[in-house]
């Protein structure tokens, strides 16, 4: 990987191009460390000249179509208000390495901007004069992107920016490509500061200013400081004022429009080719050292290849492995005879995630014993399902699916209690095999909405638009000596994505098997696919 030039870099390029070293000449340990770069006059000039400009190819985005109703949404919810909105910066894995950039599920969500177009970037909210003919005709605010303007051959940035340089990143959009593609009006990220200033104060009829304020410290910094500068020195009500639009953008997002729905469809389908990779991989690897990891690089591939790469870090849990909720190493072996459990997903280049699971017999085929607990996790989404209509809560769909579970820990003998002691508010005994929930919101993130109070979200009717899974499973731990031998070590989930229509709930993803005979002749076809 190239070298990333800093602002530190820059200053001893300075000094190195005042009083550069001879050849038998020692340097110091910091300059010795790194690449001398050139800095005279003459190959700036060199640098600047030459080149046939490579003006990026845009067209208008899909989402750009949707976004203009969800920012009247939110501008109506904060009359009068400046709303800031970041992307958010990379961040650092090491060093001067960052991880792949993905920006704020809020920005993303009101820019319609998805990958990795524009770290840094700004969405700002202003109110119209209501005074204005905008504000007549029932307008609230006008939305402006500030962006960075391209760094393209004609600038030393090119060459010296490893952020935005088009030498180190390659062609990227700009104000006129941004414009385009979102239909937003744009400005140079330079002029952000007088921006988020104009006319605040605490007065009447002076702007108050919100932002998300997790996504950009540097940003929300700005904003803090213009804040305190007009009045609004008070920081726990600044935060509470923050944390509601945060809490308006989550809960604008429960209800997904066609666009939406579209994507999560696209994502469901990279998904399930996912999971066809893992499952021509698996013979291969079965009883290999690390054999987890491999499957885990088979579905992490086809992600980078139809997506924008993973929802969430997938999940490998084989044997002992699999009642362990959140197993990330995925460093064991997936032996013959095992249980295997898959939780993963792709998102698409919009941001959209799948969130599936899958639990597979290693071998091919289920054992009485793993038949007989697979089926009950199955028979316990289908509850859930069943309860899923419009109108019913979460509340609904976890007692449906929880009912089940204890019904059928009672009847292996494993439950301490009556199904119904164990399903009171003072029993719960059931969960020592089940302790998490069984649904969420699903969208731009995999647990999407989190930001939403309480009664919007887990005691909210469940109404047509909303997508969510359902993912009711049985966690029998290794060392759990309450289990009967065995039991122990199998862990098994079913998960799926469904979305509310008016007519009921839908199974997205109906096309990825898991019923047991379906799921045997699934592993089957691809275990006969792996030998062409």
């Amino acid at each position: 990987m190239s070298e990333v030039i800093t602002e530190k870099d820059k200053e001893y390029e300075a000094e190195e191009s005042k009083s550069a070293p001879g050849p038998n000449q020692p340097m110091n340990d910091r300059v010795n460390n790194r690449s001398l770069r050139p800095n005279s006059s003459s190959f700036k000039e060199f640098m600047t000249t030459g080149w046939d400009n490579q003006e990026p190819a845009v067209e208008p985005l899909e989402s750009s179509k949707f976004t203009p109703a969800r920012l009247e949404a939110l501008g109506k919810a904060f009359p009068g208000e400046r709303l800031v909105i970041p992307a958010g910066q990379p961040k650092v894995r090491n060093n001067d390495c960052d991880y792949m950039f993905r920006p704020d599920t809020s920005f993303a969500y009101y820019t319609g901007l998805g990958e990795d177009y524009e770290a840094g970037a700004v969405l700002v909210l202003n109110p119209v004069d209501p005074d204005s003919e905008e504000a007549k005709a029932g307008k609230t605010h006008v939305a402006e992107l500030f962006v960075a303007p391209r760094a393209d051959n004609s600038t030393e940035d090119y060459y010296r920016d490893p952020h935005y340089g088009e030498y180190w990143v390659g062609p990227r959009a700009g104000l006129k490509e941004l414009a385009a593609m979102t239909g937003l009006e744009t400005h140079d990220i330079a002029q952000l500061a007088d921006a988020l200033g104009k006319d605040v104060g605490s007065e009447a009829g002076a702007v108050r200013v919100r932002v998300i304020a997790d996504a950009d410290p540097q940003v929300t910094s700005m904003v803090e400081s213009v804040r305190e500068a007009n009045g609004f020195d008070d920081p726990d009500a600044n935060s509470a004022a923050d944390d509601k639009l945060h809490e308006f953008s989550a809960e604008a997002r429960m209800i997904k429009d066609s666009y939406e729905i579209g994507e999560m469809r696209k994502a469901i389908a990279a998904t399930k080719d996912g999971f066809d990779r893992i499952l021509t991989t698996l013979p291969k690897v079965v009883d290999q050292p690390r054999s987890e990891r491999m499957l885990e690089g088979a579905f992490n591939s086809n992600a980078r290849e139809e997506g924008n790469g993973l929802g969430y870090d997938t999940i490998i849990a084989s044997g002992e492995h699999a009642p362990i909720l959140h197993w990330m190493r995925n460093t064991g072996v997936v032996r013959h005879g095992d249980m295997l459990l898959i939780d993963a997903g792709v998102e698409v280049n919009s941001l959209y995630t799948a969130d599936i699971t899958r639990t597979f017999p290693v071998g091919g085929k289920f054992t009485d014993l793993q038949k007989r607990l697979y089926q009950a996790v199955l028979d316990s989404q289908q509850a859930g399902f069943e309860a899923a209509k419009p109108g019913a809560t979460y509340s609904d769909i976890h007692h449906a699916c929880m009912r089940v579970i204890a019904e059928r820990l009672h009847e292996w003998g494993i439950l301490p209690v009556g199904v119904e002691e164990s399903l009171s508010p003072e029993g719960q005994q059931h969960r020592r095999w089940l302790a998490c929930g069984v649904a969420h919101h699903l969208g731009l993130d995999v647990h999407d909405c989190a930001q939403a109070r309480y009664e919007s979200y887990q005691g909210a009717k469940i109404t047509p638009g909303m997508i969510f899974t359902i993912e009711p499973g049985l966690y029998f731990a290794k060392n759990d000596l309450l289990l009967p031998p065995e039991m122990r070590g199998i862990g098994i989930r079913i998960e799926d994505d469904v979305l509310m229509t008016e007519h009921g709930p839908e199974w997205l993803s109906a096309g990825i098997p898991k019923q047991i005979d379906e799921v045997e002749q699934w592993m089957s076809d691809r275990a006969t696919a792996a030998l062409v």
